[in-house]
């Protein structure tokens, strides 16, 4: 994830980074410039349809279509937004249950090696997360000092749960903690998988397909016509503005697309290893 000043206009305004929507567009966008260069030439030089008011109007046309458009693009990038907000809550409430987790056990736990225990296997299961999410094979022995014995065609992060429940249990029968300290724990412990399923969803449900694939036709015939529209009254203008118009309209698809998946590389991706990084970093202070 890109880290920045949002106050640092300047920056913004002449800094291209490597996922910048115009290094993606360039080639299209040029493209564009040589159609609407073409259908300007062809309508001002060749056809002569200057005095033609059937072709000026449809200038009317396309600026009712656009604001279409433009509600289409809003709703569709809100909607992206959402999805990536929900996955930073999602590891939000893992990093503040993992703590409370470790804050809690700390308090109950009197024997050092059944802390070393959870010391380990609570930022494993964060990491084992992140890589399930980001579809990374994990190995099975994660940490030093603790074998999983993780098997690579099962549900990773459900086995790291899983042990969680029978160490917790395992405390309980042999009287370590009493009944009330297991149900105080109990929350912790079953929110792990269910942060597991918000994820999932999140990773495995994208947009609709029509959905989507409308909204780029929509795009892609839009900027298509809009040379027809306005070169009368643009001129030859009108190369620059359909490339702007178009580059616009398709950056907020891109964008929308990038982040509406926020659990993998990409740099407007969630940081899921940072954040796992620093549940390992606080639960070993707190145990």
């Amino acid at each position: 994830m890109i880290q920045y000043n949002p106050k640092d206009w300047i920056t913004f305004i002449f800094r291209f980074h490597e996922s910048d929507t115009f290094r993606q567009l360039m080639p299209m966008m040029l493209l564009i410039g040589c159609y609407a260069g073409g259908i300007a030439y062809l309508e001002i030089e060749y056809w002569k349809l200057a005095d033609s008011s059937h072709v000026k109007n449809l200038s009317l046309i396309h600026t009712t279509v656009g604001f279409v458009l433009s509600l289409l693009l809003a709703y569709r990038t809100n909607t992206a937004y959402d999805r990536w907000w929900e996955g930073r809550k999602a590891w939000g409430t893992l990093v503040n249950n993992s703590r409370n987790l470790a804050i809690k056990l700390s308090a109950f736990l009197t024997d050092e090696e059944d802390k070393q225990f959870f010391k380990k296997i609570i930022p494993t299961f964060a990491s084992v997360l992140s890589k399930h999410l980001m579809n990374e094979e994990v190995s099975k022995m994660l940490f030093e000092g603790l074998d999983l014995e993780i098997d690579h065609h099962e549900h990773h992060p459900n086995q790291i749960a899983q042990r969680l429940f029978q160490k917790a249990n395992e405390l309980y029968a042999t009287g370590k903690i009493s009944g009330d300290q297991l149900f105080i724990i109990n929350d912790e412990l079953k929110s792990f998988t269910e942060v597991c399923g918000m994820c999932e969803r999140i990773k495995n449900t994208p947009i609709p397909y029509s959905y989507s694939a409308f909204i780029k036709k929509f795009i892609f015939f839009y900027v298509m016509t809009l040379p027809f529209g306005f070169v009368f009254s643009l001129g030859y203008y009108v190369i620059p503005v359909v490339v702007f118009i178009f580059y616009v309209l398709a950056s907020l698809e891109l964008i929308a697309e990038e982040i509406e998946d926020p659990f993998g590389t990409d740099t407007n991706d969630l940081p899921t290893p940072k954040m796992a990084a620093n549940i390992k970093k606080h639960v070993e202070e707190l145990l």
